[in-house]
């Protein structure tokens, strides 16, 4: 897998880390501190030169070249980030004030800790490499010695300095956008995500219900028709009669389809009709107690009836169970759905049976999903979804 950033990089082994371009892009990174660095050195000559004609003029100065600065500054840091960390920064609400705050700090202190830091780390293998060439009246195996010592600090440099530029790369992005923001915006992408397959879905049952289907209805019909006409103990009856089965049974199963990808039961009369034709649907019989004041927000109402949906197809498949129950109330603004079943327990997220992406699903409308299912059962699905 890709590394996406330098402290994703000091993962690798040894070899393909140090024959990578992390190690001079995390150099790059912190020589890239010398242009705020001559920044702030200028504003400060500047102002120690006004301050000679008048200390407050000078004082007055530095400080409007520096609020000036900000957003160059600023900019500078979003662009060389991405020396070290290849993730895109997400916008804070509060952008302007994080990023003058990370702006100051590296005109007044990150820049000169940057370049001291590159300096030393490699100043010092390069000054022992070069010992034989400076130092020309030492010892020739002390010069020898130093002269390898040098090139073995070499690899410890490039890990030192990718993992300061991978550090300060990291403080950058905290200090630009914190996590909650990163996580929020994650959660919007998802959420925007289920709203487009929910949609898809519509739309791929309203294909199916207005043509498909519909071909298939006026298909059963003429074969109706013909059946009636022809006489059933004849080859051709006996064929017309046959076909008009097969076109039956398979306007039941398309309809069962149609049923799956979207409930048109769930759009026109809500949540509790919606878990009432589920439950009739399923092959293990379903008391269902569901009393809800009226119509949920539409993502709820959805969330809901597929979690629903999918535990009871679960009940059906792997529980062997002889009968389930559904129950659902709206408590203090919060919608509580369980489904519980007699069967022999034993489920587990991991071993296939959908929960994981039920606890998914539930995460995009801030819900939660609870398991009890001990060896012999019995076994309790519940889900909690604010609802205001």
């Amino acid at each position: 897998m890709r590394d996406r950033t330098a402290l994703e990089a000091l993962t690798r082994r040894p070899l393909p880390f140090l024959g990578s371009a992390w190690p001079w892009r995390s150099a790059a990174y912190l020589l890239a501190s010398v242009v705020p660095g001559v920044a702030a050195v200028l504003t400060a000559a500047a102002a120690v030169r006004a301050g000679l004609v008048a200390l407050p003029l000078g004082v007055l100065a530095g400080l409007v070249v520096l609020a000036l600065s900000i957003p160059l500054v600023a900019r500078f840091e979003r662009l060389r980030l991405r020396l070290v960390d290849g993730v895109p920064v997400p916008q804070a609400p509060d952008r302007r004030r994080r990023e003058a705050g990370l702006a100051v700090m590296t005109v007044l202190a990150m820049w000169w800790i940057d370049l001291i830091m590159l300096a030393f780390t490699v100043i010092g293998p390069l000054l022992l490499i070069l010992t034989p060439v400076v130092q020309t009246d030492i010892v020739a195996i002390v010069s020898v010695a130093s002269c390898v010592a040098g090139v073995l600090l070499l690899p410890v440099a490039g890990y030192t300095i990718t993992a300061w530029g991978g550090a300060r790369g990291a403080m950058a992005r905290a200090m630009l956008a914190p996590q909650s923001s990163e996580l929020a915006e994650v959660l919007r992408s998802r959420a925007r995500l289920v709203d487009a397959f929910e949609m898809e879905r519509r739309r791929i049952e309203r294909d199916l219900h207005d043509g498909a289907q519909q071909r298939l209805v006026s298909l059963s019909m003429s074969l109706g028709m013909a059946r009636l006409d022809l006489p059933e103990d004849t080859p051709v009856g006996r064929l017309v009669g046959q076909a008009h089965d097969e076109a039956k049974q398979a306007l039941a199963e398309l309809r069962e389809l149609i049923r799956g990808v979207h409930s048109q039961v769930l759009t026109d009369r809500g949540l509790a009709a919606a878990v009432h034709d589920v439950a009739g649907r399923s092959p293990v019989p379903v008391d269902v107690d569901v009393e809800l004041p009226g119509r949920l927000p539409a993502p709820v109402e959805v969330t809901a009836y597929y979690v629903v949906s999918e535990a009871l197809a679960n009940v059906a498949k792997h529980s062997r169970a002889t009968r389930a129950a559904v129950t659902g109330r709206a408590e203090r603004g919060t919608l509580v759905v369980e489904v519980r079943d007699d069967g022999v327990g034993g489920a587990d997220p991991g071993k296939g049976t959908g929960l994981t992406g039920l606890a998914d699903r539930l995460a995009v409308v801030d819900g939660r999903l609870s398991l009890s299912s001990p060896a012999g059962g019995p076994t309790r699905v519940r889900m909690e979804i604010p609802c205001p």
